[in-house]
């Protein structure tokens, strides 16, 4: 069952050594990430899925202790899904076969994590293709909650990146009125507003956390958790939401 939520935003801007002379300009996001997270450690679960979006090499399941590498951003660092428990040539998998490195946002999401010194419990992750259907994603997510008694998700994934002239998609005038409908959503745990995201718009407005957002709302389903919008902004034209639910 699911116990707990954190939402945050997943641009590698948010890894201060990949941001470099911008990351003030991000420290809010980061210290409402923290907040959530602090949300997630204190409900005590036995199982953290960090779930985001992913291209095709990164979809699926990644063990716990799987890497990632934000070398691709010119930075020589190194992150890894919770702790190391396993042994042999398999990076931590005991299977002896080799892993598959970390998609940006769960990298993304491992650093949140080393930098809040999480080991209240396993972690695994979950990369979802932008193209999941929304339903596709509900049942994933109702997987995700059923493994366990007391399930926590770390879900990463960004609003619309066409918010400003500047953004990277340009600017969209549905772009601001759609964040806003998924910051409501996402603040209050609406979990039917989250389902009913329309998933043809946030492709075209570069919605990266659409389908992330809709895994949580089927792992939310009959848990009757309350939300908290802790962080609702778009620099650099793209919405940046962190929310907490418990």
């Amino acid at each position: 069952m699911l116990v707990a939520a954190a939402v945050c935003p997943c641009p590698p801007l948010l890894v201060p050594a990949v941001a470099q002379g911008a990351a003030p300009e991000l420290a809010a996001a980061r210290a409402a990430c923290t907040d959530a997270l602090g949300v997630l450690a204190a409900a005590r679960p036995d199982l953290l899925v960090v779930v985001g979006p992913a291209e095709r090499s990164g979809r699926g399941p990644h063990p716990e202790s799987a890497r990632g590498s934000f070398r691709g951003f010119g930075v020589d660092l190194d992150v890894r899904l919770g702790l190391d428990r396993g042994e042999g040539t398999g990076e931590g998998t005991g299977t002896g076969a080799p892993e598959r490195a970390l998609p940006p946002s769960l990298a993304v999401g491992a650093w949140l994590l080393e930098r809040t010194g999480w080991s209240d419990c396993p972690v695994e992750g979950l990369g979802v293709g932008e193209p999941l259907a929304p339903e596709r994603c509900v049942a994933a997510g109702r997987d995700l909650a059923a493994r366990s008694a007391r399930v926590a998700l770390l879900v990463m994934g960004d609003g619309s990146a066409c918010r400003s002239l500047k953004a990277p998609g340009y600017l969209d005038e549905r772009a601001e009125p759609f964040d806003a409908a998924a910051a409501r959503a996402l603040g209050a745990a609406d979990v039917q507003a989250l389902t009913s995201l329309d998933a043809e718009m946030a492709y075209a407005l570069k919605v990266s956390g659409r389908a992330p957002w809709q895994v949580l709302a089927g792992a939310a389903q009959g848990a009757g958790l309350a939300g908290t919008l802790l962080y609702d902004e778009a620099p650099y034209g793209v919405g940046y939401f962190v929310a907490a639910w418990s």
